[in-house]
This record gives C-alpha cells, sequence and structure tokens, in this order.
C-alpha cells in the first residue's frame, strides 16, 4: 500500500508545535490516529537534529509500560539533550497516571508531546484537571471520500461512491481490499474490540447483550430524532426493560468511544438548543452498515444523511438539528467568523412531494444564511432554485467548502 498523506491532520499537528501544547489525537479505534502519528514521525525523523521517542501502546514490545513511571522511564531512557525530542505516544489512556508524564514534559524547551486516545471522557478530564487549557485536541475522522479514492487508488467514478457508501472510510481496508465479506469481518472485528476495550472494560458494563442491542438499535436509527423514553419504551416491548437513566449512561459510554455522536436539536426560530430528543450519526458508516447487516437499498436514505453530517464536521462545522414549528432541518451548521448554512439531505429529489418537502421546510426559515438540499438525484451537480442550492452528493463530497 502506498503511502497518503493525510494532509489536513498534519497542518493542525504542524500548526500547534512550538506552543507548549500537548497535542492529543482523538477519534475511535482504527480510524486513522496511529497512521497520522506515524506520518508526523516520518516527516520529523528526516531532520537529524530530531529524536523521535515513538510509543505505541497496541505493541506487544511495549506492554511492560503500565504507568506513568514506566512511561517515565522509557522517555529518560531515549531522550536526547541538544535535540528536539518528539514524544509520540499511540492509545496512551491504557497507561496508568499518563497525564503525569505529558505534564511534565509539555513545557521543556526541547520536547513536543503527541499523544493519541480512544475515550474522550478520560483524555480531557484527566489532562484539563492537571495541565488546564496546555493541551489541543485534533479530532481524527474515518476516511473522507476524497481519500477513500487516494487509500483504495480508485478513479473517482459513481462505482467508487457507492463503494464509500457501502463500505465507509476505515483506512485499514486499503490492506483488506473491497470484497463484502472480508470487509464485513474486519469491520465486526473492529466494532468488537471498541466495544470490549472502549466501552465495556473501561466503563465495568455489566449487561453486553443489552448494549449491543441498544447499538443496533441507534445504528437502524440513524438520523431520526430519538428520546431515552422512547429507546426505553422499545426494549421493553422486545422483552429487555430498562430504565431511561442506564440508556443514557450507555449511550454517553459509546459517545466517549467515538462510535457514535449525539446531535442536538436547536430552535431556529427561538434561537437555543433543547435539552431532550437527538439525533445520532455513526463515526464510520461502513460499521454502522455492518451492525445493520441487509442490503444498503432499503436505509440509503440513513446512510446518506450519515455521510453528509460527518462531512460537516470534516469542514469544520458544528452542527446542530433544526427544529421549526413546521417541520425540521437536517443540520444547522455553525462555522467560523459567525458563518452558518443550512443543510438538508435526501437521497432523491424523485416527486413534488419530496421536493416541497425538502425545499419548503428551508424557504420557511427567514433569514439570509445560505441553504442547501444535498441528494443523489441523477444528473444533479448544483443548481440554485428561489434561493435554495440542491448539490449532488458527488459534488459536496469533492468540492472544498459550502
Amino acid at each position: 500500500m502506498r503511502v497518503v498523506l493525510r494532509q489536513n491532520y498534519i497542518d493542525q499537528i504542524e500548526k500547534s508545535l512550538g506552543k507548549d501544547f500537548i497535542i492529543v489525537l482523538v477519534g475511535q479505534r482504527r480510524v486513522g490516529k496511529s497512521y497520522v502519528l506515524k506520518m508526523i514521525s516520518g516527516l520529523k525523523e528526516k531532520d537529524a537534529n530530531n529524536n523521535i521517542i515513538f510509543i505505541d501502546k497496541e505493541k506487544e514490545q511495549f506492554d511492560f509500560i503500565k504507568t506513568y513511571q514506566d512511561l517515565n522511564e522509557y522517555i529518560k531512557a531515549h531522550y536526547v539533550k541538544g535535540k528536539m525530542n518528539y514524544i509520540l505516544v499511540d492509545e496512551i489512556q491504557d497507561i496508568e497516571g499518563f497525564e503525569r508524564t505529558v505534564r511534565s514534559y509539555c513545557t521543556e524547551p526541547d520536547a513536543e508531546v503527541i499523544i493519541t486516545g480512544s475515550n474522550a471522557m478520560m483524555l480531557s478530564s484527566d489532562l484539563s484537571t492537571l495541565i488546564g487549557g496546555r493541551y489541543k485536541e485534533i479530532y481524527i475522522q474515518s476516511l473522507s471520500y476524497k481519500e477513500f479514492l487516494q487509500f483504495h487508488e480508485l478513479p473517482d467514478s459513481d462505482d467508487s461512491l457507492a463503494k464509500y457508501i457501502q463500505f465507509g472510510g476505515l483506512p485499514g481496508l486499503a490492506k483488506i481490499g473491497l470484497d463484502e465479506d472480508d470487509v464485513r469481518e474486519y469491520q465486526k472485528d473492529i466494532y468488537n474490540t471498541v466495544l470490549l476495550k472502549d466501552v465495556i472494560l473501561r466503563n465495568k458494563i455489566r449487561n453486553a447483550v443489552f448494549l449491543e442491542n441498544l447499538t443496533r438499535f441507534l445504528a437502524d436509527n440513524v438520523g431520526k430524532i430519538i428520546s431515552a423514553n422512547s429507546i426505553s419504551n422499545f426494549m421493553k416491548s422486545q422483552g429487555r426493560p430498562t430504565t431511561s437513566t442506564t440508556i443514557m449512561e450507555y449511550i454517553k459510554c459509546l459517545a466517549d468511544a467515538y462510535i457514535l455522536h449525539k446531535v442536538h436539536r436547536y430552535d431556529i426560530h427561538g434561537k437555543k438548543l433543547f435539552e431532550t430528543n437527538d439525533k445520532f450519526y455513526f463515526e464510520d458508516h461502513g460499521i454502522r452498515n455492518a451492525i445493520v447487516g441487509g442490503n444498503r437499498e432499503r436505509d440509503i436514505e440513513k446512510v446518506i444523511e450519515n455521510i453528509v453530517y460527518q462531512q460537516l464536521v470534516r469542514l469544520g462545522y458544528g452542527v446542530t438539528v433544526g427544529q421549526l414549528k413546521a417541520g425540521e432541518i437536517d443540520f444547522v451548521c455553525e462555522g467560523k467568523g459567525g458563518k452558518r448554512i443550512y443543510v438538508q439531505a435526501s437521497y432523491l429529489i424523485a416527486n413534488e412531494e419530496t421536493r416541497a418537502r425538502e425545499f419548503g421546510n428551508l424557504a420557511s426559515i427567514k433569514d439570509n444564511y445560505p441553504k442547501y438540499v444535498i441528494s443523489m438525484t441523477p444528473l444533479v451537480e448544483r443548481q440554485d432554485a428561489e434561493g435554495i442550492v440542491h448539490l449532488g452528493l458527488h459534488a459536496f463530497l469533492t468540492g472544498s467548502e459550502l
């Protein structure tokens, strides 16, 4: 497999170096945090004035590093005075008390600390407690469509886009190949590993069967407004009763492991966030597809909405679900400098009823912020209709911004 730079993340890391920050790469396991860390290592080791200290906690050779004392000893043994020491630690949450070590080195003039982790709550709480704001968090996502083409050496075509919709963006698929049976086996292995290591074991969850059923329910209801009560009622109807409190705790554990993302609703007219009833999207739509199983044709709308959500986040937007008195806007997106856009995601605008729903909801918003409908409607690349832009999914995924 040829080396492909994930340049966006490299640029973010380079921008944060030299500022006495601990750089923290966060995201679900196997989305490419290790890959990005190795890219940085490879770039920095080209300079003879740099010394690289690389620790990969998923490798057996580093099993002996269990505590921050072990980590301190290893770093001291490999530290080189007179050079810039890049301390790179992959999956650092597996080292007890790691935050003590990174706090010690983050302000050293001859050291840069870059770490990765797969648990949002543990990293943010432990680091913020001990070092305040002296860390920069960079969220690593699964592959974008354009990265998918690079990793798999595919041409940009309808067939390639169909493969991306079907299989998702785990970088490891570049080695596995795109045979469906092999892909699904790999995705299920990754999902089971994340569920076991980053959710069940880390949070001491007792009812693993219920957790799996809950995850499957959320995967099957991507893009739908869901409350803890509605999940509780469904589970009860299936003979698996539980409380709303337990459901919310389990969902938080899944979100902390970056398996899925909870997206709040925003009252567009009242300009406030609702505290109940959210939507959920998966970090990698390929894993979501593997969990649900079956043919994508029956739920292509959900998959497209998941893809659009992740791409909007990739473009740097803060995303909420828009609530109107007369309906819903899939995404209200807040960018830098007060920039805002509204986005509806749809599979096909095939009839007037669908057009009235998707375009009508946007037209009912009485402000001048840009409004988009994104769909796979044939022959649509970009069309303007009464101030609303109809954008093809392909054009959206290959363009640089909205």
